[in-house]
């Protein structure tokens, strides 16, 4: 099964940022990527606080308690919190014959989670009813995918240091708020300090390739 054409793939650390300016910039890419302008990109970026809502998430009202923006986006799945602490990951990918599986593509995002997490020394693993990583019944990393024209974006989010509370003030992806945790939390628990960003964003990039790579000689 071959993930995309593309010999490279684009890596673009775009910091802490904007959500809509981001998901801007993911319109263009994939419009891009699809008239065969642009190579496959991964975005990397950590978000000011936001809400956003899936094609399965009700109305933004149901959100406006919680004081933050609120964007309605054509991902899978209901509502999640972006915010300080948590990285997020977009892998642009041209779709292609066989790859047409999402199915396949979205076991692919929790092989690389999953891995990154074993990097770290936790036990990732996946949950039978819920897309993501899951580490002992609680959920480190949220995925929610969309596909135009056949090339992927949204993607991942991950849990580093994220500010739980965020997750109580609502039911995020429709989930107990209690389930939600973060690798600090994880490692804590065990002895372990906890992970910089920059430690398991490189990890997560490395596991990203290797998760693709078999089948589309992806390179950062």
């Amino acid at each position: 099964m071959r993930f995309s054409r593309s010999p490279a793939w684009v890596v673009r650390d775009l910091g802490r940022a904007d959500y809509a300016e981001v998901n801007a910039l993911q319109e263009r890419l994939v419009a891009a990527i699809a008239a065969g302008d642009e190579p496959d990109h991964l975005l990397l970026a950590e978000f000011d606080p936001v809400i956003t809502i899936g094609r399965g998430g009700g109305s933004p009202s149901q959100y406006a308690h919680l004081g933050i923006p609120v964007h309605e986006i054509g991902r899978g799945g209901k509502a999640t919190f972006h915010g300080p602490g948590q990285i997020v990951a977009y892998p642009l990918l041209r779709l292609e014959g066989d790859a047409r599986d999402l199915h396949a593509y979205l076991h692919a995002l929790e092989d690389a989670l999953i891995a990154t997490m074993n990097d770290f020394g936790l036990a990732g693993g996946r949950d039978t009813r819920n897309t993501g990583c899951w580490v002992h019944g609680r959920k480190l990393a949220s995925i929610g995918v969309a596909v135009r024209k056949w090339v992927s974006w949204h993607g991942l989010a991950l849990n580093v240091s994220t500010d739980l509370d965020w997750f109580r003030r609502f039911d995020p992806c429709g989930l107990d708020p209690d389930v939600m945790t973060t690798m600090s939390a994880e490692l804590g628990a065990l002895g372990q300090p906890p992970p910089t960003a920059a430690a398991v964003q490189s990890a997560l990039v490395a596991r990203l390739a290797g998760a693709l790579r078999p089948v589309s000689h992806l390179h950062s």
